[in-house]
Protein backbone atom coordinates (compact mmCIF):
# COMPACT_ATOMS: atom_id res chain seq x y z
CA UNK A 1 0.00 0.00 0.00
CA UNK A 2 2.95 2.33 0.92
CA UNK A 3 4.62 2.22 -2.74
CA UNK A 4 0.85 2.15 -4.68
CA UNK A 5 0.63 5.83 -2.41
CA UNK A 6 3.78 7.09 -3.22
CA UNK A 7 3.35 5.78 -7.05
CA UNK A 8 -0.22 7.79 -7.09
CA UNK A 9 1.35 10.99 -5.30
CA UNK A 10 4.19 10.83 -8.05
CA UNK A 11 2.20 10.50 -10.99
CA UNK A 12 -0.04 13.47 -10.05
CA UNK A 13 3.11 15.32 -9.12
CA UNK A 14 4.76 14.95 -12.61
CA UNK A 15 1.35 15.79 -14.19
CA UNK A 16 0.45 19.11 -12.20
CA UNK A 17 4.26 19.96 -13.00
CA UNK A 18 4.09 19.19 -16.65
CA UNK A 19 1.43 21.59 -16.13
CA UNK A 20 3.50 24.01 -14.57
CA UNK A 21 6.14 23.73 -16.64
CA UNK A 22 4.78 23.54 -20.12
CA UNK A 23 1.36 25.72 -19.60
CA UNK A 24 3.16 28.83 -18.24
CA UNK A 25 2.59 30.16 -21.64
CA UNK A 26 5.47 27.84 -22.71
CA UNK A 27 7.96 30.47 -21.15
CA UNK A 28 11.55 29.92 -21.76
CA UNK A 29 13.98 28.53 -19.62
CA UNK A 30 15.18 32.25 -18.16
CA UNK A 31 11.61 32.81 -17.10
CA UNK A 32 11.11 30.05 -15.07
CA UNK A 33 10.51 29.81 -11.58
CA UNK A 34 12.62 27.66 -9.45
CA UNK A 35 10.23 26.56 -6.46
CA UNK A 36 12.66 26.13 -3.15
CA UNK A 37 10.85 23.96 -0.33
CA UNK A 38 12.29 23.98 3.29
CA UNK A 39 11.50 21.60 5.32
CA UNK A 40 11.31 22.36 9.07
CA UNK A 41 11.06 19.28 11.13
CA UNK A 42 10.86 18.82 14.58
CA UNK A 43 12.85 16.60 16.58
CA UNK A 44 12.46 17.68 20.40
CA UNK A 45 12.14 15.06 22.93
CA UNK A 46 8.65 14.80 22.98
CA UNK A 47 8.71 13.19 18.97
CA UNK A 48 10.54 10.55 20.61
CA UNK A 49 6.52 9.07 21.98
CA UNK A 50 4.84 6.39 20.74
CA UNK A 51 1.99 7.01 18.32
CA UNK A 52 0.02 4.77 15.60
CA UNK A 53 2.54 1.98 16.59
CA UNK A 54 5.97 3.73 16.31
CA UNK A 55 7.85 7.09 17.40
CA UNK A 56 6.26 10.28 15.91
CA UNK A 57 9.46 10.84 14.67
CA UNK A 58 10.43 7.42 12.95
CA UNK A 59 6.96 8.05 11.13
CA UNK A 60 7.29 11.59 10.32
CA UNK A 61 11.13 10.55 8.71
CA UNK A 62 9.08 7.27 6.86
CA UNK A 63 6.15 9.93 5.40
CA UNK A 64 8.84 12.79 4.54
CA UNK A 65 11.24 10.33 2.73
CA UNK A 66 8.50 8.79 0.33
CA UNK A 67 7.64 12.55 -0.49
CA UNK A 68 11.43 13.36 -1.05
CA UNK A 69 11.62 10.51 -3.33
CA UNK A 70 8.59 12.11 -5.40
CA UNK A 71 9.76 15.50 -5.77
CA UNK A 72 12.98 14.25 -6.98
CA UNK A 73 11.33 13.58 -10.07
CA UNK A 74 10.34 17.23 -11.07
CA UNK A 75 12.56 19.79 -12.37
CA UNK A 76 13.03 23.41 -11.10
CA UNK A 77 12.24 22.40 -7.53
CA UNK A 78 14.84 21.91 -4.59
CA UNK A 79 14.50 21.25 -1.10
CA UNK A 80 16.47 21.61 2.25
CA UNK A 81 15.87 20.44 5.80
CA UNK A 82 16.17 22.31 9.18
CA UNK A 83 15.55 20.25 12.29
CA UNK A 84 15.52 21.67 16.17
CA UNK A 85 15.64 19.98 18.96
CA UNK A 86 17.84 17.64 18.05
CA UNK A 87 21.36 18.61 19.21
CA UNK A 88 21.22 19.20 23.15
CA UNK A 89 19.40 16.97 25.39
CA UNK A 90 16.48 18.63 27.53
CA UNK A 91 16.16 19.32 30.84
CA UNK A 92 18.15 21.93 30.54
CA UNK A 93 16.27 23.84 27.93
CA UNK A 94 18.42 25.14 25.11
CA UNK A 95 16.72 27.50 22.64
CA UNK A 96 18.86 27.92 20.16
CA UNK A 97 18.84 24.33 19.47
CA UNK A 98 18.10 24.86 15.74
CA UNK A 99 20.43 23.93 12.59
CA UNK A 100 20.30 23.59 8.81
CA UNK A 101 21.60 19.93 8.30
CA UNK A 102 21.06 20.04 4.45
CA UNK A 103 21.08 23.47 2.55
CA UNK A 104 19.26 23.81 -0.91
CA UNK A 105 21.69 22.12 -3.69
CA UNK A 106 20.62 19.73 -6.74
CA UNK A 107 20.50 16.54 -6.25
CA UNK A 108 20.53 16.31 -2.23
CA UNK A 109 17.92 14.15 -1.64
CA UNK A 110 19.74 11.25 -0.60
CA UNK A 111 21.74 13.31 1.91
CA UNK A 112 18.22 14.40 3.11
CA UNK A 113 17.16 11.18 3.62
CA UNK A 114 19.82 9.89 4.47
CA UNK A 115 20.95 12.66 7.90
CA UNK A 116 17.05 12.19 9.05
CA UNK A 117 18.04 8.56 10.21
CA UNK A 118 21.20 9.70 11.98
CA UNK A 119 18.71 12.41 14.19
CA UNK A 120 17.53 11.74 17.77
CA UNK A 121 14.78 13.58 19.41
CA UNK A 122 16.33 14.98 23.10
CA UNK A 123 15.42 18.64 23.32
CA UNK A 124 12.80 21.66 23.50
CA UNK A 125 11.31 23.01 20.80
CA UNK A 126 12.32 26.69 19.76
CA UNK A 127 9.87 26.86 16.86
CA UNK A 128 10.24 30.64 16.33
CA UNK A 129 13.65 31.15 16.11
CA UNK A 130 14.17 28.45 13.81
CA UNK A 131 11.72 30.20 11.78
CA UNK A 132 13.13 33.26 12.05
CA UNK A 133 16.58 31.49 10.44
CA UNK A 134 15.06 29.97 7.55
CA UNK A 135 15.83 33.85 7.00
CA UNK A 136 19.55 32.70 5.91
CA UNK A 137 18.50 29.58 4.32
CA UNK A 138 17.03 31.25 1.59
CA UNK A 139 19.69 32.38 -0.58
CA UNK A 140 19.18 35.07 -2.86
CA UNK A 141 17.44 34.18 -5.90
CA UNK A 142 15.52 36.51 -7.89
CA UNK A 143 13.83 33.92 -9.41
CA UNK A 144 12.63 31.48 -6.79
CA UNK A 145 9.56 31.22 -4.69
CA UNK A 146 10.01 30.05 -1.11
CA UNK A 147 8.08 27.74 0.89
CA UNK A 148 8.30 26.41 4.31
CA UNK A 149 6.65 23.42 5.23
CA UNK A 150 6.59 22.89 9.33
CA UNK A 151 6.04 19.82 11.03
CA UNK A 152 5.67 19.44 14.65
CA UNK A 153 3.77 17.61 17.60
CA UNK A 154 3.68 20.78 19.75
CA UNK A 155 4.00 24.03 20.12
CA UNK A 156 6.32 26.81 20.98
CA UNK A 157 8.47 26.41 24.42
CA UNK A 158 10.76 29.24 24.33
CA UNK A 159 8.75 32.20 24.25
CA UNK A 160 8.72 33.15 20.99
CA UNK A 161 5.95 34.10 18.45
CA UNK A 162 5.60 32.08 15.63
CA UNK A 163 3.39 34.82 14.05
CA UNK A 164 4.75 37.71 14.43
CA UNK A 165 8.25 36.47 12.76
CA UNK A 166 5.66 34.39 9.63
CA UNK A 167 4.44 37.99 9.50
CA UNK A 168 7.95 39.57 9.40
CA UNK A 169 9.18 37.09 6.94
CA UNK A 170 6.23 37.22 4.26
CA UNK A 171 6.11 40.93 4.95
CA UNK A 172 9.72 41.03 3.42
CA UNK A 173 9.32 38.73 0.43
CA UNK A 174 11.61 36.04 2.08
CA UNK A 175 9.10 33.33 2.08
CA UNK A 176 5.40 32.59 1.23
CA UNK A 177 2.83 31.26 3.44
CA UNK A 178 4.15 28.60 5.72
CA UNK A 179 2.26 25.39 5.63
CA UNK A 180 1.90 23.57 8.92
CA UNK A 181 1.51 19.65 10.05
CA UNK A 182 0.31 19.35 14.18
CA UNK A 183 1.00 15.64 14.68
CA UNK A 184 -0.91 13.80 17.67
CA UNK A 185 -3.44 16.44 18.67
CA UNK A 186 -5.12 19.58 17.20
CA UNK A 187 -2.88 23.12 17.92
CA UNK A 188 -4.29 24.90 15.28
CA UNK A 189 -4.92 27.88 17.83
CA UNK A 190 -1.00 28.49 18.07
CA UNK A 191 -0.52 28.46 14.35
CA UNK A 192 -3.82 29.72 12.27
CA UNK A 193 -2.04 33.27 11.93
CA UNK A 194 1.13 31.79 11.11
CA UNK A 195 0.16 29.78 7.92
CA UNK A 196 -2.42 27.18 7.00
CA UNK A 197 -2.65 24.60 9.36
CA UNK A 198 -3.34 20.74 9.02
CA UNK A 199 -4.40 18.61 11.87
CA UNK A 200 -2.38 15.14 11.12
CA UNK A 201 -4.70 12.82 14.14
CA UNK A 202 -3.36 9.90 12.46
CA UNK A 203 -0.59 8.31 10.20
CA UNK A 204 -3.01 8.48 7.29
CA UNK A 205 -3.84 11.67 8.07
CA UNK A 206 -0.16 13.04 8.39
CA UNK A 207 0.33 11.68 4.83
CA UNK A 208 -2.77 12.96 3.35
CA UNK A 209 -1.53 16.68 4.60
CA UNK A 210 1.78 16.25 3.37
CA UNK A 211 0.68 15.20 -0.10
CA UNK A 212 -1.89 18.03 -0.27
CA UNK A 213 0.81 20.41 0.68
CA UNK A 214 3.05 19.35 -2.12
CA UNK A 215 0.24 19.52 -4.62
CA UNK A 216 -0.50 23.05 -3.44
CA UNK A 217 2.55 24.37 -3.60
CA UNK A 218 3.31 23.04 -7.50
CA UNK A 219 -0.18 22.88 -8.55
CA UNK A 220 -1.24 25.57 -11.63
CA UNK A 221 -3.87 28.53 -10.62
CA UNK A 222 -4.41 30.37 -14.30
CA UNK A 223 -6.53 33.41 -14.53
CA UNK A 224 -7.54 36.08 -17.36
CA UNK A 225 -8.61 39.36 -16.96
CA UNK A 226 -11.62 40.69 -18.68
CA UNK A 227 -11.40 44.83 -19.59
CA UNK A 228 -14.99 45.11 -20.25
CA UNK A 229 -15.57 48.05 -22.83
CA UNK A 230 -19.33 49.96 -22.71
CA UNK A 231 -21.34 47.56 -23.42
CA UNK A 232 -19.77 44.78 -21.27
CA UNK A 233 -17.23 42.88 -23.94
CA UNK A 234 -14.08 42.31 -22.96
CA UNK A 235 -12.38 44.02 -26.02
CA UNK A 236 -10.26 46.73 -23.82
CA UNK A 237 -6.77 45.32 -24.37
CA UNK A 238 -2.88 46.87 -23.81
CA UNK A 239 -2.84 47.62 -20.51
CA UNK A 240 -0.03 46.73 -18.18
CA UNK A 241 -1.48 44.48 -15.37
CA UNK A 242 0.76 44.99 -11.73
CA UNK A 243 0.09 42.30 -9.53
CA UNK A 244 1.44 43.73 -6.17
CA UNK A 245 1.94 40.71 -3.11
CA UNK A 246 -0.23 41.79 -0.61
CA UNK A 247 1.81 40.87 2.30
CA UNK A 248 5.39 42.30 1.29
CA UNK A 249 3.97 44.99 -0.56
CA UNK A 250 6.60 43.97 -3.81
CA UNK A 251 5.44 44.08 -7.23
CA UNK A 252 5.16 40.23 -8.31
CA UNK A 253 4.39 40.05 -11.74
CA UNK A 254 3.77 43.01 -14.63
CA UNK A 255 1.97 41.70 -17.88
CA UNK A 256 0.70 43.92 -20.71
CA UNK A 257 -2.82 42.71 -21.25
CA UNK A 258 -3.50 40.79 -24.55
CA UNK A 259 -6.05 39.45 -26.78
CA UNK A 260 -4.95 36.46 -28.44
CA UNK A 261 -5.82 34.87 -31.49
CA UNK A 262 -9.32 34.49 -31.16
CA UNK A 263 -9.72 37.96 -29.63
CA UNK A 264 -10.04 36.32 -26.35
CA UNK A 265 -8.05 37.42 -22.99
CA UNK A 266 -4.71 35.80 -22.48
CA UNK A 267 -4.36 33.12 -20.11
CA UNK A 268 -2.24 33.78 -17.27
CA UNK A 269 -0.30 31.69 -14.58
CA UNK A 270 0.12 33.45 -11.03
CA UNK A 271 1.71 31.87 -7.48
CA UNK A 272 -1.77 31.11 -5.25
CA UNK A 273 -0.11 31.07 -2.20
CA UNK A 274 0.19 34.35 -2.89
CA UNK A 275 -2.84 37.46 -2.01
CA UNK A 276 -2.46 39.62 -4.70
CA UNK A 277 -3.54 43.17 -5.21
CA UNK A 278 -4.01 44.23 -9.21
CA UNK A 279 -3.58 47.53 -10.75
CA UNK A 280 -4.09 48.59 -14.11
CA UNK A 281 -2.49 51.14 -15.41
CA UNK A 282 -5.13 52.83 -17.46
CA UNK A 283 -5.59 56.60 -16.91
CA UNK A 284 -6.36 57.44 -14.30
CA UNK A 285 -5.52 53.82 -12.25
CA UNK A 286 -8.11 50.42 -11.58
CA UNK A 287 -7.29 49.15 -8.42
CA UNK A 288 -8.58 45.58 -7.58
CA UNK A 289 -8.03 44.46 -4.37
CA UNK A 290 -8.20 41.55 -3.24
CA UNK A 291 -7.72 39.64 -6.22
CA UNK A 292 -9.43 36.63 -5.74
CA UNK A 293 -7.95 33.56 -7.24
CA UNK A 294 -9.33 29.53 -6.80
CA UNK A 295 -6.15 26.78 -6.32
CA UNK A 296 -5.42 24.86 -9.67
CA UNK A 297 -8.96 26.32 -11.53
CA UNK A 298 -9.05 29.11 -13.91
CA UNK A 299 -10.49 32.14 -12.44
CA UNK A 300 -11.75 35.16 -14.57
CA UNK A 301 -11.56 38.54 -13.24
CA UNK A 302 -13.48 41.79 -14.84
CA UNK A 303 -13.78 45.32 -14.55
CA UNK A 304 -15.32 48.01 -16.67
CA UNK A 305 -12.56 49.48 -18.28
CA UNK A 306 -14.45 51.37 -21.30
CA UNK A 307 -11.25 54.23 -22.89
CA UNK A 308 -11.61 57.05 -25.40
CA UNK A 309 -8.60 59.31 -26.63
CA UNK A 310 -7.96 62.68 -26.21
CA UNK A 311 -5.49 64.38 -29.19
CA UNK A 312 -4.88 67.92 -28.84
CA UNK A 313 -3.66 69.74 -32.14
CA UNK A 314 -2.85 72.85 -34.04
CA UNK A 315 -5.97 74.69 -36.37
CA UNK A 316 -2.51 75.07 -39.15
CA UNK A 317 0.78 73.62 -39.54
CA UNK A 318 2.68 72.11 -37.03
CA UNK A 319 5.67 74.13 -35.44
CA UNK A 320 9.15 72.35 -35.07
CA UNK A 321 9.96 74.37 -32.21
CA UNK A 322 6.70 74.52 -30.58
CA UNK A 323 5.29 71.89 -28.78
CA UNK A 324 3.31 73.20 -25.22
CA UNK A 325 2.55 70.34 -22.52
CA UNK A 326 -0.38 69.24 -21.63
CA UNK A 327 -1.85 68.41 -18.40
CA UNK A 328 -4.60 66.21 -17.73
CA UNK A 329 -6.20 66.08 -14.47
CA UNK A 330 -9.26 64.41 -13.01
CA UNK A 331 -12.39 67.08 -12.45
CA UNK A 332 -11.73 68.87 -9.38
CA UNK A 333 -8.78 67.11 -8.39
CA UNK A 334 -5.20 68.68 -7.93
CA UNK A 335 -2.97 65.46 -8.49
CA UNK A 336 -1.80 65.72 -12.22
CA UNK A 337 -3.11 62.40 -14.38
CA UNK A 338 -0.76 62.63 -17.40
CA UNK A 339 1.35 65.01 -19.45
CA UNK A 340 1.08 64.86 -23.36
CA UNK A 341 1.85 66.92 -26.40
CA UNK A 342 0.37 67.87 -29.63
CA UNK A 343 -0.13 65.39 -32.42
CA UNK A 344 -0.40 62.66 -29.45
CA UNK A 345 -3.33 60.16 -28.96
CA UNK A 346 -3.39 59.04 -25.41
CA UNK A 347 -5.97 56.81 -24.05
CA UNK A 348 -7.99 57.52 -20.81
CA UNK A 349 -10.87 55.86 -19.27
CA UNK A 350 -14.51 57.54 -20.20
CA UNK A 351 -15.11 60.76 -18.19
CA UNK A 352 -14.91 64.16 -17.57
CA UNK A 353 -11.10 65.61 -17.46
CA UNK A 354 -9.83 69.28 -16.80
CA UNK A 355 -7.05 70.06 -19.29
CA UNK A 356 -4.52 72.58 -19.17
CA UNK A 357 -2.36 73.84 -22.34
CA UNK A 358 0.74 75.07 -21.58
CA UNK A 359 1.11 77.62 -23.74
CA UNK A 360 1.32 81.54 -23.69
CA UNK A 361 -0.70 82.16 -21.91
CA UNK A 362 -2.16 78.91 -20.57
CA UNK A 363 -5.21 77.47 -22.26
CA UNK A 364 -7.67 76.08 -18.98
CA UNK A 365 -10.60 73.97 -20.14
CA UNK A 366 -12.91 72.12 -17.98
CA UNK A 367 -15.03 69.30 -17.78
CA UNK A 368 -14.19 68.00 -21.52
CA UNK A 369 -15.38 64.61 -21.95
CA UNK A 370 -13.75 61.85 -23.52
CA UNK A 371 -16.37 59.09 -24.74
CA UNK A 372 -15.95 55.43 -24.32
CA UNK A 373 -14.26 53.95 -28.18
CA UNK A 374 -14.37 57.74 -29.69
CA UNK A 375 -11.98 60.45 -29.76
CA UNK A 376 -11.86 63.87 -28.12
CA UNK A 377 -10.15 66.24 -30.41
CA UNK A 378 -9.00 69.55 -29.56
CA UNK A 379 -7.58 72.18 -31.98
CA UNK A 380 -6.00 75.56 -30.74
CA UNK A 381 -5.46 78.89 -32.49
CA UNK A 382 -1.72 78.40 -34.46
CA UNK A 383 0.55 80.79 -32.04
CA UNK A 384 1.99 84.21 -33.49
CA UNK A 385 5.48 85.38 -32.39
CA UNK A 386 6.27 88.23 -30.35
CA UNK A 387 9.60 89.88 -31.10
CA UNK A 388 10.74 92.78 -28.50
CA UNK A 389 13.90 94.53 -29.21
CA UNK A 390 15.62 96.50 -27.02
CA UNK A 391 19.25 98.37 -26.71
CA UNK A 392 19.57 98.77 -23.59
CA UNK A 393 19.53 96.56 -20.51
CA UNK A 394 15.83 96.14 -18.19
CA UNK A 395 13.31 94.14 -16.58
CA UNK A 396 9.83 93.68 -17.76
CA UNK A 397 6.18 91.66 -17.73
CA UNK A 398 3.90 90.93 -20.42
CA UNK A 399 0.26 90.36 -19.84
CA UNK A 400 -2.62 89.37 -21.55
CA UNK A 401 -5.44 92.02 -21.89
CA UNK A 402 -9.49 90.51 -21.02
CA UNK A 403 -11.50 93.69 -21.45
CA UNK A 404 -10.49 96.10 -18.08
CA UNK A 405 -7.90 93.50 -16.78
CA UNK A 406 -4.60 92.40 -17.32
CA UNK A 407 -3.37 88.58 -16.33
CA UNK A 408 0.56 88.25 -16.10
CA UNK A 409 1.77 86.10 -18.66
CA UNK A 410 5.48 86.02 -18.40
CA UNK A 411 8.56 87.90 -17.07
CA UNK A 412 11.43 88.82 -19.65
CA UNK A 413 14.72 91.24 -19.25
CA UNK A 414 17.95 89.52 -18.74
CA UNK A 415 21.74 91.99 -18.13
CA UNK A 416 21.86 91.97 -22.24
CA UNK A 417 20.34 94.28 -24.18
CA UNK A 418 19.82 91.78 -26.69
CA UNK A 419 16.66 90.90 -28.88
CA UNK A 420 13.76 88.57 -27.05
CA UNK A 421 11.11 86.43 -29.02
CA UNK A 422 8.33 84.08 -27.48
CA UNK A 423 5.41 82.55 -28.77
CA UNK A 424 2.20 83.88 -27.70
CA UNK A 425 -1.51 82.72 -28.28
CA UNK A 426 -3.24 85.80 -30.66
CA UNK A 427 -4.81 88.63 -28.75
CA UNK A 428 -4.55 91.70 -27.18
CA UNK A 429 -1.08 92.36 -24.69
CA UNK A 430 0.62 94.98 -22.95
CA UNK A 431 4.19 95.07 -21.95
CA UNK A 432 5.49 96.90 -19.14
CA UNK A 433 9.39 97.68 -19.12
CA UNK A 434 11.89 99.02 -17.09
CA UNK A 435 15.57 100.40 -18.22
CA UNK A 436 18.52 98.60 -15.39
CA UNK A 437 19.81 102.34 -15.36
CA UNK A 438 16.85 104.06 -14.55
CA UNK A 439 16.34 104.84 -10.45
CA UNK A 440 12.85 105.71 -10.69
CA UNK A 441 9.58 103.37 -10.82
CA UNK A 442 7.70 106.52 -12.64
CA UNK A 443 9.95 106.10 -15.90
CA UNK A 444 8.56 102.48 -16.36
CA UNK A 445 7.44 102.12 -20.19
CA UNK A 446 4.19 100.36 -21.27
CA UNK A 447 3.71 99.14 -24.62
CA UNK A 448 0.55 97.84 -26.16
CA UNK A 449 -0.03 94.89 -28.55
CA UNK A 450 -1.98 92.54 -30.67
CA UNK A 451 -0.72 88.96 -31.69
CA UNK A 452 -1.88 87.57 -34.83
CA UNK A 453 -2.02 83.48 -35.51
CA UNK A 454 1.37 82.48 -37.22
CA UNK A 455 2.23 86.45 -37.59
CA UNK A 456 5.84 88.63 -36.30
CA UNK A 457 4.59 91.25 -33.70
CA UNK A 458 8.23 93.15 -33.44
CA UNK A 459 7.82 95.89 -30.02
CA UNK A 460 10.60 97.95 -30.33
CA UNK A 461 11.96 99.75 -26.56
Amino acid sequence: MRYLTRYILLLLILTISNQIFSQNYEKSEELQIKTRILFVLDASKSMSGKWQGDSKYTIARIILSDILDSIQQIDNVEVALRVYGHTKNYPPQNCNDTRLEVPFKENNIREIKYRLTQLKPRGTSPIANSLLKTKDDFTDCENCRNIVVLITDGIEECGGDICEVSATLQKEGIILKPFIIGIGKDTHEAYDCAGQYFNAANREEFSKALNIIITKVLSSTSIQVNLLDQYNRPTESNVNMSFINKKSGALAYNYVHTLNSKGYPDTLYLDHLADYKLILNTLPAIIIDPVVITEGKHTTISTLCPRGSLFVKLQGPTKADFNPAILVKEVNKQNLLNTQYLNQTVDYLSGKYDIDILTLPPIHLKEIDIEADNQTKIEIENPGIAVIQKNIKGWGSIYSLDGKNQNWVIDFGSDLNITESMYLQPGNYRMVFRSKYSLQSATTIEKEFVITSEKTTRIKL
